[in-house]
């Protein structure tokens, strides 16, 4: 599979804070990747120094297997890394007019664009009277205007209401099935979690995780279990060899697995020791819980 972007040891420093830390991953063609972490993560500057508006400090990126040079490889890169920017007296056909012709690229595309975005019923609309939500969308199809082959969001959901988060959420949707490479940046586990294949967790500049949505931490999931002797259960769950970690908390026992098992299993293992179950719930973690569980893991080292 084609290699889009890779990082190597990238790090940047402002005076004494290393904003970006010793930073490697790679992006794979025809993924969506989410890079998560807090507020002031690093993630903007990470964006920022691949897309080349911020200088590295060290280590080195390069795009599409490093066959071109970064000034030819941002031709096939859309990226909206800043608040949208358009005249507010110029309609959205108007605007996206100027934007073609400051890249160099054919109008003929801006209809098509603007209906992927789903404003084409509104492209002779003055940018003044847009919604947030619609700015954002205008932007989309401002940066998809050169067909590119990766497209990098900054936070693309930020300060939107639900309506407008669910849009942006689609849009990109839409635009990761016909074949598109994605690269978003957010603080939102619930964003990465919906519309990202893979993501790229960092914590002060540091990555804590790299690879698919599905297999950080725990991939196996864990039994939430309830029963009149919870002693007893915990006890006979401390013996199954494919349970690990036991933790009791609301009158629930968890039981994190270290093995593929179902439901029936267990509730078959325990009924043959003579206990009922009165609760059983087969769990996999959420994004937010596997994060905070990686990053309090972090800070505790």
């Amino acid at each position: 599979m084609e290699t889009i972007l890779s990082l190597n040891n990238l790090t940047k420093k402002f005076g004494r804070i290393t904003a970006v830390d010793d930073l490697s991953f790679s992006i794979e063609k025809g993924n969506v990747y989410g890079i998560l972490g807090p507020n002031g993560s690093g993630k903007s500057t990470t964006l920022g120094m691949v897309l080349n508006v911020v200088n590295k400090t060290s280590g080195n990126f390069q795009w599409f297997d490093g066959k071109m040079s970064t000034h030819e490889a941002l031709k096939k890169v859309g990226a909206i890394i800043e608040h949208p920017n358009f005249y507010p007296y110029m309609t959205a056909d108007q605007n996206l007019a100027l934007v073609c012709k400051i890249k160099g690229t054919n109008k003929s595309k801006i209809l098509e664009k603007l209906e992927i975005v789903g404003l084409l019923d509104r492209k002779d609309s003055k940018f003044k009277t847009f919604s947030l939500g619609m700015k954002q969308r205008l932007a989309i199809a401002s940066a998809l205007l050169n067909d590119p082959e990766i497209l990098i969001l900054d936070e693309p959901t930020n300060g939107l209401d639900p309506q407008g988060i669910h849009q942006i959420r689609e849009i990109i949707r839409k635009i990761a099935s016909g074949g598109t490479t994605i690269l978003l940046a957010s603080h939102l586990l619930d964003e990465v979690e919906k519309v990202c294949s893979h993501v790229v967790i960092i914590r002060k500049g540091e990555k804590l995780y790299s690879g698919p949505v599905d297999q950080i931490i725990n991939s196996f999931g864990f039994f939430e279990l309830k029963a009149t002797d919870m002693t007893r259960l915990e006890e006979l769950l401390q013996t199954h060899p494919k349970i690990g970690k036991i933790t009791t908390n609301e009158g629930f026992i968890t039981a994190i697995l270290e093995d593929p098992m179902e439901a029936d299993e267990i509730n078959s293992f325990l009924f043959e020791k003579g206990l009922s179950l009165s609760y059983l719930n087969k769990r996999k973690e959420s994004l937010e819980e596997q994060f905070l569980q990686l990053t309090n893991q972090t800070a505790q080292n």
